[in-house]
Order: structure tokens, then C-alpha cells, then sequence
């Protein structure tokens, strides 16, 4: 069964860091695109970052450029978003999201999310 776990979110100070996991079981994780996404109270989810399978490439939302970095590791199948910098603006639940390209978003795998706070 396909799954993604999250963990590593909380409650961080303006210009602090945070480092969040994904762990993958159940496919190849190779062969997805892995991403994450955020979702902010009263707001739609929205792409943060993305890495093309195989870790060819990486894009990023202009609001998280040069603050944020997606990274992975295959051994454990487990992909992370480095936070730095972080602005209460970046509050909201942050999800985990592994999908094949070109498939539509009912088939795309979710994490259950986990929370991030920046606040003083």
C-alpha cells in the first residue's frame, strides 16, 4: 500500500529553521514526482516545492526561492523540506505528496500533514 508519512513540523520563531521528512513505503519512489505542498487556515492548498523523479530537478514556489530546499534520500525513501529563515507567513499545515507524471490528482498520494507555526 502506497503511503507517505510526515513529521517534523511545530512551533518555530520568526527566522528560525525547520527541517520536515517524508517517509515513503509501498512504490518506487524513483519513478514519482515528489513534492510538498502547504495549506494555510481558510486557504487552498498550494504547491511549495517539487522534484522531478530520479531528483533530475527541483522547482519552488517564488515565495519560498532561496529559503527552502527539497532534498532526498533513496536509501530511505524518505524526501525533506529544509526551512530556513522562516516568516509567519509560512504558517500552515504542510503536506507530503508522491504522484507519476501526468496523472490526473484523483491518483495522486497524500501524507496526513503535519503543522508548522512561526510566530514570537
Amino acid at each position: 500500500q502506497v503511503q507517505l508519512v510526515e513529521s517534523g513540523g511545530g512551533l518555530v520563531q520568526p527566522g528560525g529553521s525547520l527541517r520536515l521528512s517524508c517517509a515513503a513505503s509501498g512504490f518506487t519512489f524513483s519513478n514519482y514526482v515528489m513534492s510538498w505542498y502547504r495549506q494555510a487556515p481558510g486557504k487552498e492548498r498550494l504547491l511549495v516545492a517539487l522534484m522531478t523523479p530520479g531528483g533530475g530537478s527541483t522547482n519552488y514556489a517564488d515565495s519560498v526561492k532561496g529559503r527552502f530546499t527539497i532534498s532526498k534520500d533513496n536509501d530511505e525513501n524518505t524526501i525533506y523540506l529544509q526551512m530556513n529563515s522562516l516568516k509567519p507567513e509560512d504558517t500552515a499545515v504542510y503536506y507530503c505528496n508522491a504522484r507519476r507524471s501526468g496523472t490526473p490528482p484523483q491518483y495522486w498520494v497524500w501524507g496526513q500533514g503535519t503543522q508548522v507555526t512561526v510566530s514570537s
